[in-house]
C-alpha cells in the first residue's frame, strides 16, 4: 500500500493539466425531442446509433453476475472480457472458473485488467495467480502495468467494464469483478451499482472497443468476421456505444454527457458516485436549471476514496442553489453510472463524472434511445430516492467545517480530480 500512495501522489502531481472545454452544439429549442436531437449530435461525430437491439437494465451485482455466468456457460466460440478491476476473492474465483470450463471445451477466452486497478485494490492478482489462470487456458493480459518510475503511468488508465460473447451479447456499465459489489465494504456499507446486457447490433461496436485494445495491448491481430456474426434481435432498441480513447476522441465522452443535458426539454436525472464535473458538464447542467429543467442529482454521503464527498457535495451544493434537487443516498455507496434525459433516452457506463474519467481515462458508456428501457432505469432511480433524502441548505451548513472546508479546497482541484 506504500507504493499505491506515492503512485497516488505522483499521478496527482502528473495530471496537472486542464481539460480542453469546447462549446455545446446543441441547443434544445432548435429540436423537437431531445432523443432526436442527441442522436443527430452522435451521428455528426461519425458515432453510430445502431438500430435492432434489445437491452437489459441490470439492476445491482447480483443481477448482472447471474446474467453473465448464464451467458459464459452458453458461450460456443469466444468470450472477451476488459475490466479495471478482478479482484482476488470469491466471485473472481466463480467467473474464471466458469471461464476455464469454456476454455477447456474450446471456446477462445481473453481477459484484460487495468495495472493500476489490480494495484489499488487489497486483493489484487499476482503472478502466481495469472499463472494459474493461464494453465487453465485463458489468455489474460494486464494493461499498461505500473512499474518504477510510476509517474509514467499517471494517464490514461484503462477503466471499463464491458464483456463480448459470441460476438452476440454484450455487457457494459459501472460493475468490476469484486465481492464488494455483492456484499459491500466495511466502512461504507452496501454497494450499489449497475450494468446492462445488449444484444444486437451494438454488440459488434463492443467487439471493435475491446479488439482494439487487445491488439494494441499484445500485438496480435485478433479478429475477422468470426467475431462477428449477423445478430438475431430484431427488437426496437436504438442504441450508440460512446467510448472514449485518449489519444483518438479524448473530448468525446464530456460532449456526449453535455450534450445530452443540453439537450433536455423536461428532466435531468443523474447518478454518479464521485460528482466532480468538468467545467463543460457543469455549464450544461446551469444551463439546464436557467432553463428551467427539472435537474436531480444523486450522490452518496458516504464514499470509498477520501475528500470524495465533501469535494462532491460543494458542488452540488452550488447546484442546489440554483434550482437542482440534491438527493444523498444514505444506504451505503451509490456507485451507478447513469442518466435519464425526460423519459426519452438514458445512458449505464464507466465513466464517472470527474476529470478522472472524462479527460483522462479509456471509457465506455451504452447510450439508450429506448422509452421502455429508459422508464425501467429510472424507476430503479426512483426506489433509490427512498434510501436517500434532499440536501438542504440547514444540513449543508450543518457539516463540520473542516468537510467543507476539504470540499472548497477540492473544487479548485477538478481538473485534476
Amino acid at each position: 500500500m506504500h507504493s499505491v500512495r506515492i503512485f497516488l501522489i505522483l499521478s496527482f502531481s502528473v495530471l496537472m493539466l486542464s481539460c480542453k472545454s469546447a462549446f455545446t452544439v446543441i441547443e434544445r429549442d432548435n429540436y423537437k425531442s431531445s432523443d432526436i436531437a442527441l442522436k443527430y449530435y452522435l451521428q455528426k461525430q461519425n458515432i453510430e446509433v445502431t438500430d435492432s437491439n434489445s437491452v437489459d437494465v441490470l439492476n445491482g451485482a447480483h443481477e448482472k453476475f447471474d446474467s453473465l455466468l448464464k451467458d459464459i456457460s452458453e458461450a460456443k466460440h469466444h468470450i472477451h472480457l476488459e475490466y479495471f478491476n478482478f479482484r482476488n476473492d470469491s466471485i473472481n474465483a466463480v467467473v474464471i472458473k466458469a471461464l476455464a470450463e469454456k476454455a477447456a471445451q474450446g471456446v477462445e477466452v481473453r481477459a484484460m485488467f487495468d495495472g493500476f486497478g489490480n494495484m489499488s485494490n487489497n486483493r489484487p492478482l499476482k503472478k502466481v495467480h495469472l499463472q494459474k489462470i493461464e494453465e487453465q487456458g485463458i489468455e489474460i493480459v494486464m494493461f499498461d502495468p505500473v512499474t518504477f518510475p510510476w509517474i509514467n503511468h499517471a494517464y490514461h488508465r484503462d477503466h471499463r467494464k464491458i464483456v463480448v460473447i459470441d460476438g452476440k451479447i454484450g455487457y457494459i456499465g459501472g460493475i468490476n469483478v469484486a465481492d464488494y459489489y455483492l456484499t459491500g465494504l466495511e466502512g461504507v456499507g452496501k454497494w450499489r451499482d449497475m450494468h446492462s446486457k445488449v444484444q444486437g447490433r451494438a454488440v459488434a461496436k463492443l467487439q471493435d472497443v475491446f479488439l482494439a485494445m487487445w491488439n494494441r495491448e499484445t500485438g496480435q491481430n485478433i479478429g475477422g468476421p468470426q467475431y462477428y456474426p449477423q445478430p438475431s434481435t430484431k427488437d426496437k432498441a436504438k442504441v450508440a456505444v460512446v467510448d472514449r480513447w485518449p489519444t483518438k476522441n479524448a473530448e468525446m465522452m464530456r460532449r456526449a454527457y453535455a450534450n445530452a443535458i443540453n439537450s433536455a426539454k423536461e428532466s435531468v436525472c443523474i447518478v454518479n458516485p464521485y460528482f466532480i464535473p468538468t467545467r463543460l458538464v457543469r455549464r450544461a447542467i446551469k444551463k439546464a436549471l436557467k432553463d428551467s429543467i427539472n435537474v436531480e442529482i444523486m450522490i452518496s454521503s458516504k464514499s470509498d476514496i477520501p475528500f470524495t464527498p465533501d469535494g462532491a457535495m460543494y458542488v452540488a451544493y452550488k447546484l442546489m442553489k440554483k434550482g437542482a434537487k440534491i438527493y444523498l443516498y444514505d444506504e451505503g455507496f451509490n456507485h451507478s453510472k447513469v442518466m435519464g434525459i425526460d423519459g426519452k433516452f438514458c445512458t449505464i457506463g464507466s465513466t464517472n463524472l470527474n476529470s478522472r474519467s472524462l479527460c483522462f481515462d479509456y471509457e465506455c458508456n451504452l447510450f439508450i434511445f429506448d422509452s421502455d428501457d429508459t422508464r425501467e432505469l429510472l424507476e430503479h432511480y426512483d426506489n433509490d430516492k427512498k434510501a436517500s433524502f434532499l440536501m438542504t441548505k440547514e444540513y449543508y451548513k450543518k457539516r463540520p467545517l473542516w468537510n467543507r472546508f476539504c470540499g472548497w479546497v477540492v473544487n479548485f482541484f477538478t481538473p485534476f480530480m
